[in-house]
């Protein structure tokens, strides 16, 4: 199918970049979100952040002026129907997500593809939903979505070929770069990255290292971009907590196990970048 009408449930921080993802590839893109004011300041950012990238000399007034013209915010979901594809991009919560599918089975045209940016969720779960399972899938894009050029498409083993080619051509478009995984709790990325973080918060925990020595040893001894800590604060500590705890009660491996010092930061409100505190302090 040619994929030409997008829509995006959700205009946060993972919402909104793949609104701006899609609507600078060319494609008419209208996203939903739950209340007027939400849709106003989902705006508002779009808008503000395509200035700054005309600002910078990122992108040329033209270009800028021609992709908001293809955004429209609505508040109401069935105003999604024309859609050919919709992209959920809501908090990580598996009855949210379920009840929302439900939802656009009922709204979107028996041809459209319903995907789910969900890290951590079963897609499966979600298809399941609808009564159109082999015409939904995973779409997981990375943070943050402009500059991140990496899509995780998963299928389910409901989920039809046809589904994967399209929803794999359109991430093309977009320019983003699929791989293929299948439904299983954190795909490839966060199944190799999520232990990763986790030891190094147990590392730091046990005092075998600062934090600063523990970021700057990977990154200078692995060439990673950043290091666990900065990486943690970047994704949010209550994401990474979540994350965690889902992996934990799929596998039950002490691995994904999250470690005490993660807990007691997310319940005293030190989440990261977000909150102004979390390993490192920020001014907000």
């Amino acid at each position: 199918m040619a994929i030409q009408r997008v829509g995006v449930i959700g205009c946060g921080l993972m919402g909104s970049g793949i609104v701006q993802v899609t609507a600078q590839a060319g494609f008419q893109t209208l996203f939903i979100e739950a209340n007027e004011d939400l849709v106003r300041r989902g705006l508002t950012r779009l808008r503000e952040t395509l200035e700054g990238l005309a600002a910078k000399g990122k992108l040329d007034a033209v270009a800028k002026d021609a992709t908001l013209a293809r955004i429209a915010g609505s508040a109401r979901l069935e105003d999604v129907k024309a859609c050919d594809i919709v992209v959920e991009a809501m908090t990580e919560n598996q009855a949210l997500k379920n009840e929302t599918f439900a939802k656009l089975d009922t709204v979107c045209a028996p041809s459209a593809i319903l995907a789910t940016n969900t890290s951590s969720c079963n897609v499966t779960a979600i298809a399941a939903a609808t009564k159109r399972p082999g015409r939904v899938l995973g779409l997981h894009f990375f943070n943050p979505v402009p500059l991140m050029k990496l899509v995780e498409v998963v299928r389910t083993i409901l989920t039809e070929e046809a589904t994967v080619t399209a929803a794999t051509e359109w991430v093309r478009a977009v320019g983003k770069v699929p791989v293929q995984t299948k439904d299983s709790t954190a795909f490839i990325v966060n199944r190799l990255l999520v232990p990763y973080l986790l030891e190094a918060i147990r590392m730091y925990e046990s005092g075998l290292a600062s934090l600063e020595d523990i970021d700057q040893a990977m990154k200078l001894g692995c060439g990673y971009p950043m290091g666990p800590f900065t990486q943690l604060d970047l994704v949010g500590l209550d994401t990474a907590l979540y994350v965690a705890e889902v992996m934990f009660e799929e596998f039950r491996e002490p691995r994904y196990a999250p470690p005490p010092l993660l807990k007691r930061m997310v319940v005293a409100g030190q989440l990261g970048r977000k909150s102004g505190r979390g390993f490192y302090r920020y001014e907000r």
